[in-house]
């Protein structure tokens, strides 16, 4: 199923048929990715009296409880209630509409005197140029399959410089997504500077904003504008599991 979009005052053709999912595909056990200590996923199978929920097991349907910590197992997309006390913050309540342009950049990832890793505010300037969309995705370099099953606890991962953060909020952008556990540094005791930036917690919170994190984009995919589409269950959380879809945009 082919579409056509405007953008910007431009006309684009998009086929539905061909999506390009860049979120993690969660599996039982630790062959995730990991990051803040989270237990690992688990799949676990209901057994109530003679029943038994698999039908390896001689079952008559599969039947399973799903174990897991949004933040902590895989692709995960979370709103402002990820840092605030409102009860009202949860991210069924922020993301009303799921389809918006993105834009696709690769940024190196960049080291420090102290030996941290980050992505720095220069390389992102020279990446994301003046036309900005209303999404931006950020894939980071090298960018290595082991993405799909790294344990990042532990390991003070790459981050962002906060000055990203605020010129995204600056700039109007509504849904960031990038492929590493956070946007803040590992420990940072409790500063969270760039998910603050971002969700302009300095004047008002921008409430219908998201960060997406720990997608995958393979390598195969080019830089460039796509059509997003950002699907969430309806659970009542800061922050759920979710499946970021980019579709191709091509000028008509």
């Amino acid at each position: 199923m082919k579409i056509t979009l405007s953008y910007n005052n431009l006309k684009y053709s998009c086929d539905l048929n061909k999506p390009i999912d860049i979120s993690i595909p969660l599996k039982n056990g630790d062959d995730n990715p990991n990051c803040f200590w989270a237990d690992p996923v688990k799949f676990e199978t209901i057994k109530v009296g003679d029943f038994v929920g698999s039908v390896k097991e001689g079952g008559s349907v599969n039947y399973q409880k799903v174990i897991l910590t949004p933040h902590g197992n895989g692709t995960h997309t979370e709103c402002y209630g990820h840092i605030s006390a409102d009860n009202a913050g949860h991210i069924n309540n922020c993301l009303k509409t799921f389809h918006s342009i993105a834009k696709l950049i690769t940024l190196p990832v960049s080291k420090m005197i102290n030996g941290d890793e980050f992505i720095s505010f220069d390389s992102f300037k020279t990446e994301i140029g003046n036309n900005i969309p209303e999404a931006v995705i950020i894939r980071t370099s090298p960018n290595n399959s082991d993405k799909l099953n790294r344990q990042y606890s532990g390991t003070n991962p790459p981050y962002l410089d906060s000055r990203i953060t605020k010129f995204l909020c600056d700039t109007g952008v509504n849904h960031l997504l990038v492929d590493i556990p956070s946007i803040d540094k590992e420990e940072d005791g409790g500063a969270l500077k760039a998910h603050k930036n971002f969700w302009g917690f300095n004047k008002m919170p921008r409430k219908h904003s998201t960060i997406t994190e720990l997608v995958y984009i393979n390598n195969h995919i080019k830089d460039g504008n796509y059509l997003l589409n950002l699907q969430i269950p309806s659970i009542l959380l800061d922050a759920v599991p979710s499946k970021p879809v980019l579709y191709q945009i091509v000028l008509i």
